[in-house]
């Protein structure tokens, strides 16, 4: 198995410490563990991709119902938080859509890698996370999510999609596991 992590949307508009419109408490407590996980994957060569929303100002995607401006190209917002102090060795790849690998180069990056495994984490499980996931499995990677590195609005919510995909028939192409759970295996298998 040769992995790389996928960090999706951890940006300082999605978190939005100041207006609280973000996730807000949710995404504060996968922040340590996605701190863990990245300085883990650094120990050990792990590539690590940033994919980040990055929307033009009007932007398709803002005439959802409730949708306001976000993640703007070039602007504070669209920067990933401090906490996650992107290193030089990290890719970043800049999505227009949920998916990191829609209309974007990450598939051919990927495998430049040699990649086969995507280690998924961020914001949000049920949206960027999921569709991510899902175009990894379509783009034939296997695919892990942690369960304790992404967040969605409610904690009902990311534990609504987590015991559903936990279930589904296709392991072991697409598994739900901590970030502990992930480390175990992934040293058993070098």
């Amino acid at each position: 198995m040769k992995s790389a992590i996928i960090v999706i949307d951890m940006l300082n508009d999605n978190v939005d410490r100041r207006n609280r419109t973000g996730i807000g408490e949710e995404v504060e407590k996968i922040i340590p563990n996605i701190q863990r996980l990245l300085s883990s994957a650094r120990k050990t060569g792990i590539p690590i991709v940033f994919a980040n929303d990055s929307f033009m100002p009007n932007d398709f995607i803002f005439q959802a119902e409730g949708a306001k401006p976000h993640c703007i190209r070039g602007t504070y917002g669209a920067k990933v938080i401090d906490e996650l102090q992107i290193q030089e060795s990290d890719i970043v790849v800049e999505k227009r859509r949920m998916s990191a690998f829609f209309k974007t180069d990450l598939d051919i990056t990927l495998r430049e890698l040699n990649i086969d495994t995507i280690v998924v984490a961020g914001m949000a499980t049920e949206g960027c996370v999921l569709t991510s996931a899902f175009d990894g499995l379509s783009n034939d990677f296997r695919v892990v999510i942690l369960k304790d590195c992404c967040c969605s609005f409610t904690r009902a919510r990311h534990e609504a999609v987590i015991n559903l995909y936990q279930t589904m028939p296709l392991y072991p192409l697409l598994r739900i596991m901590t970030m502990d759970e992930f480390y175990s295996m992934a040293l058993a298998e070098d």
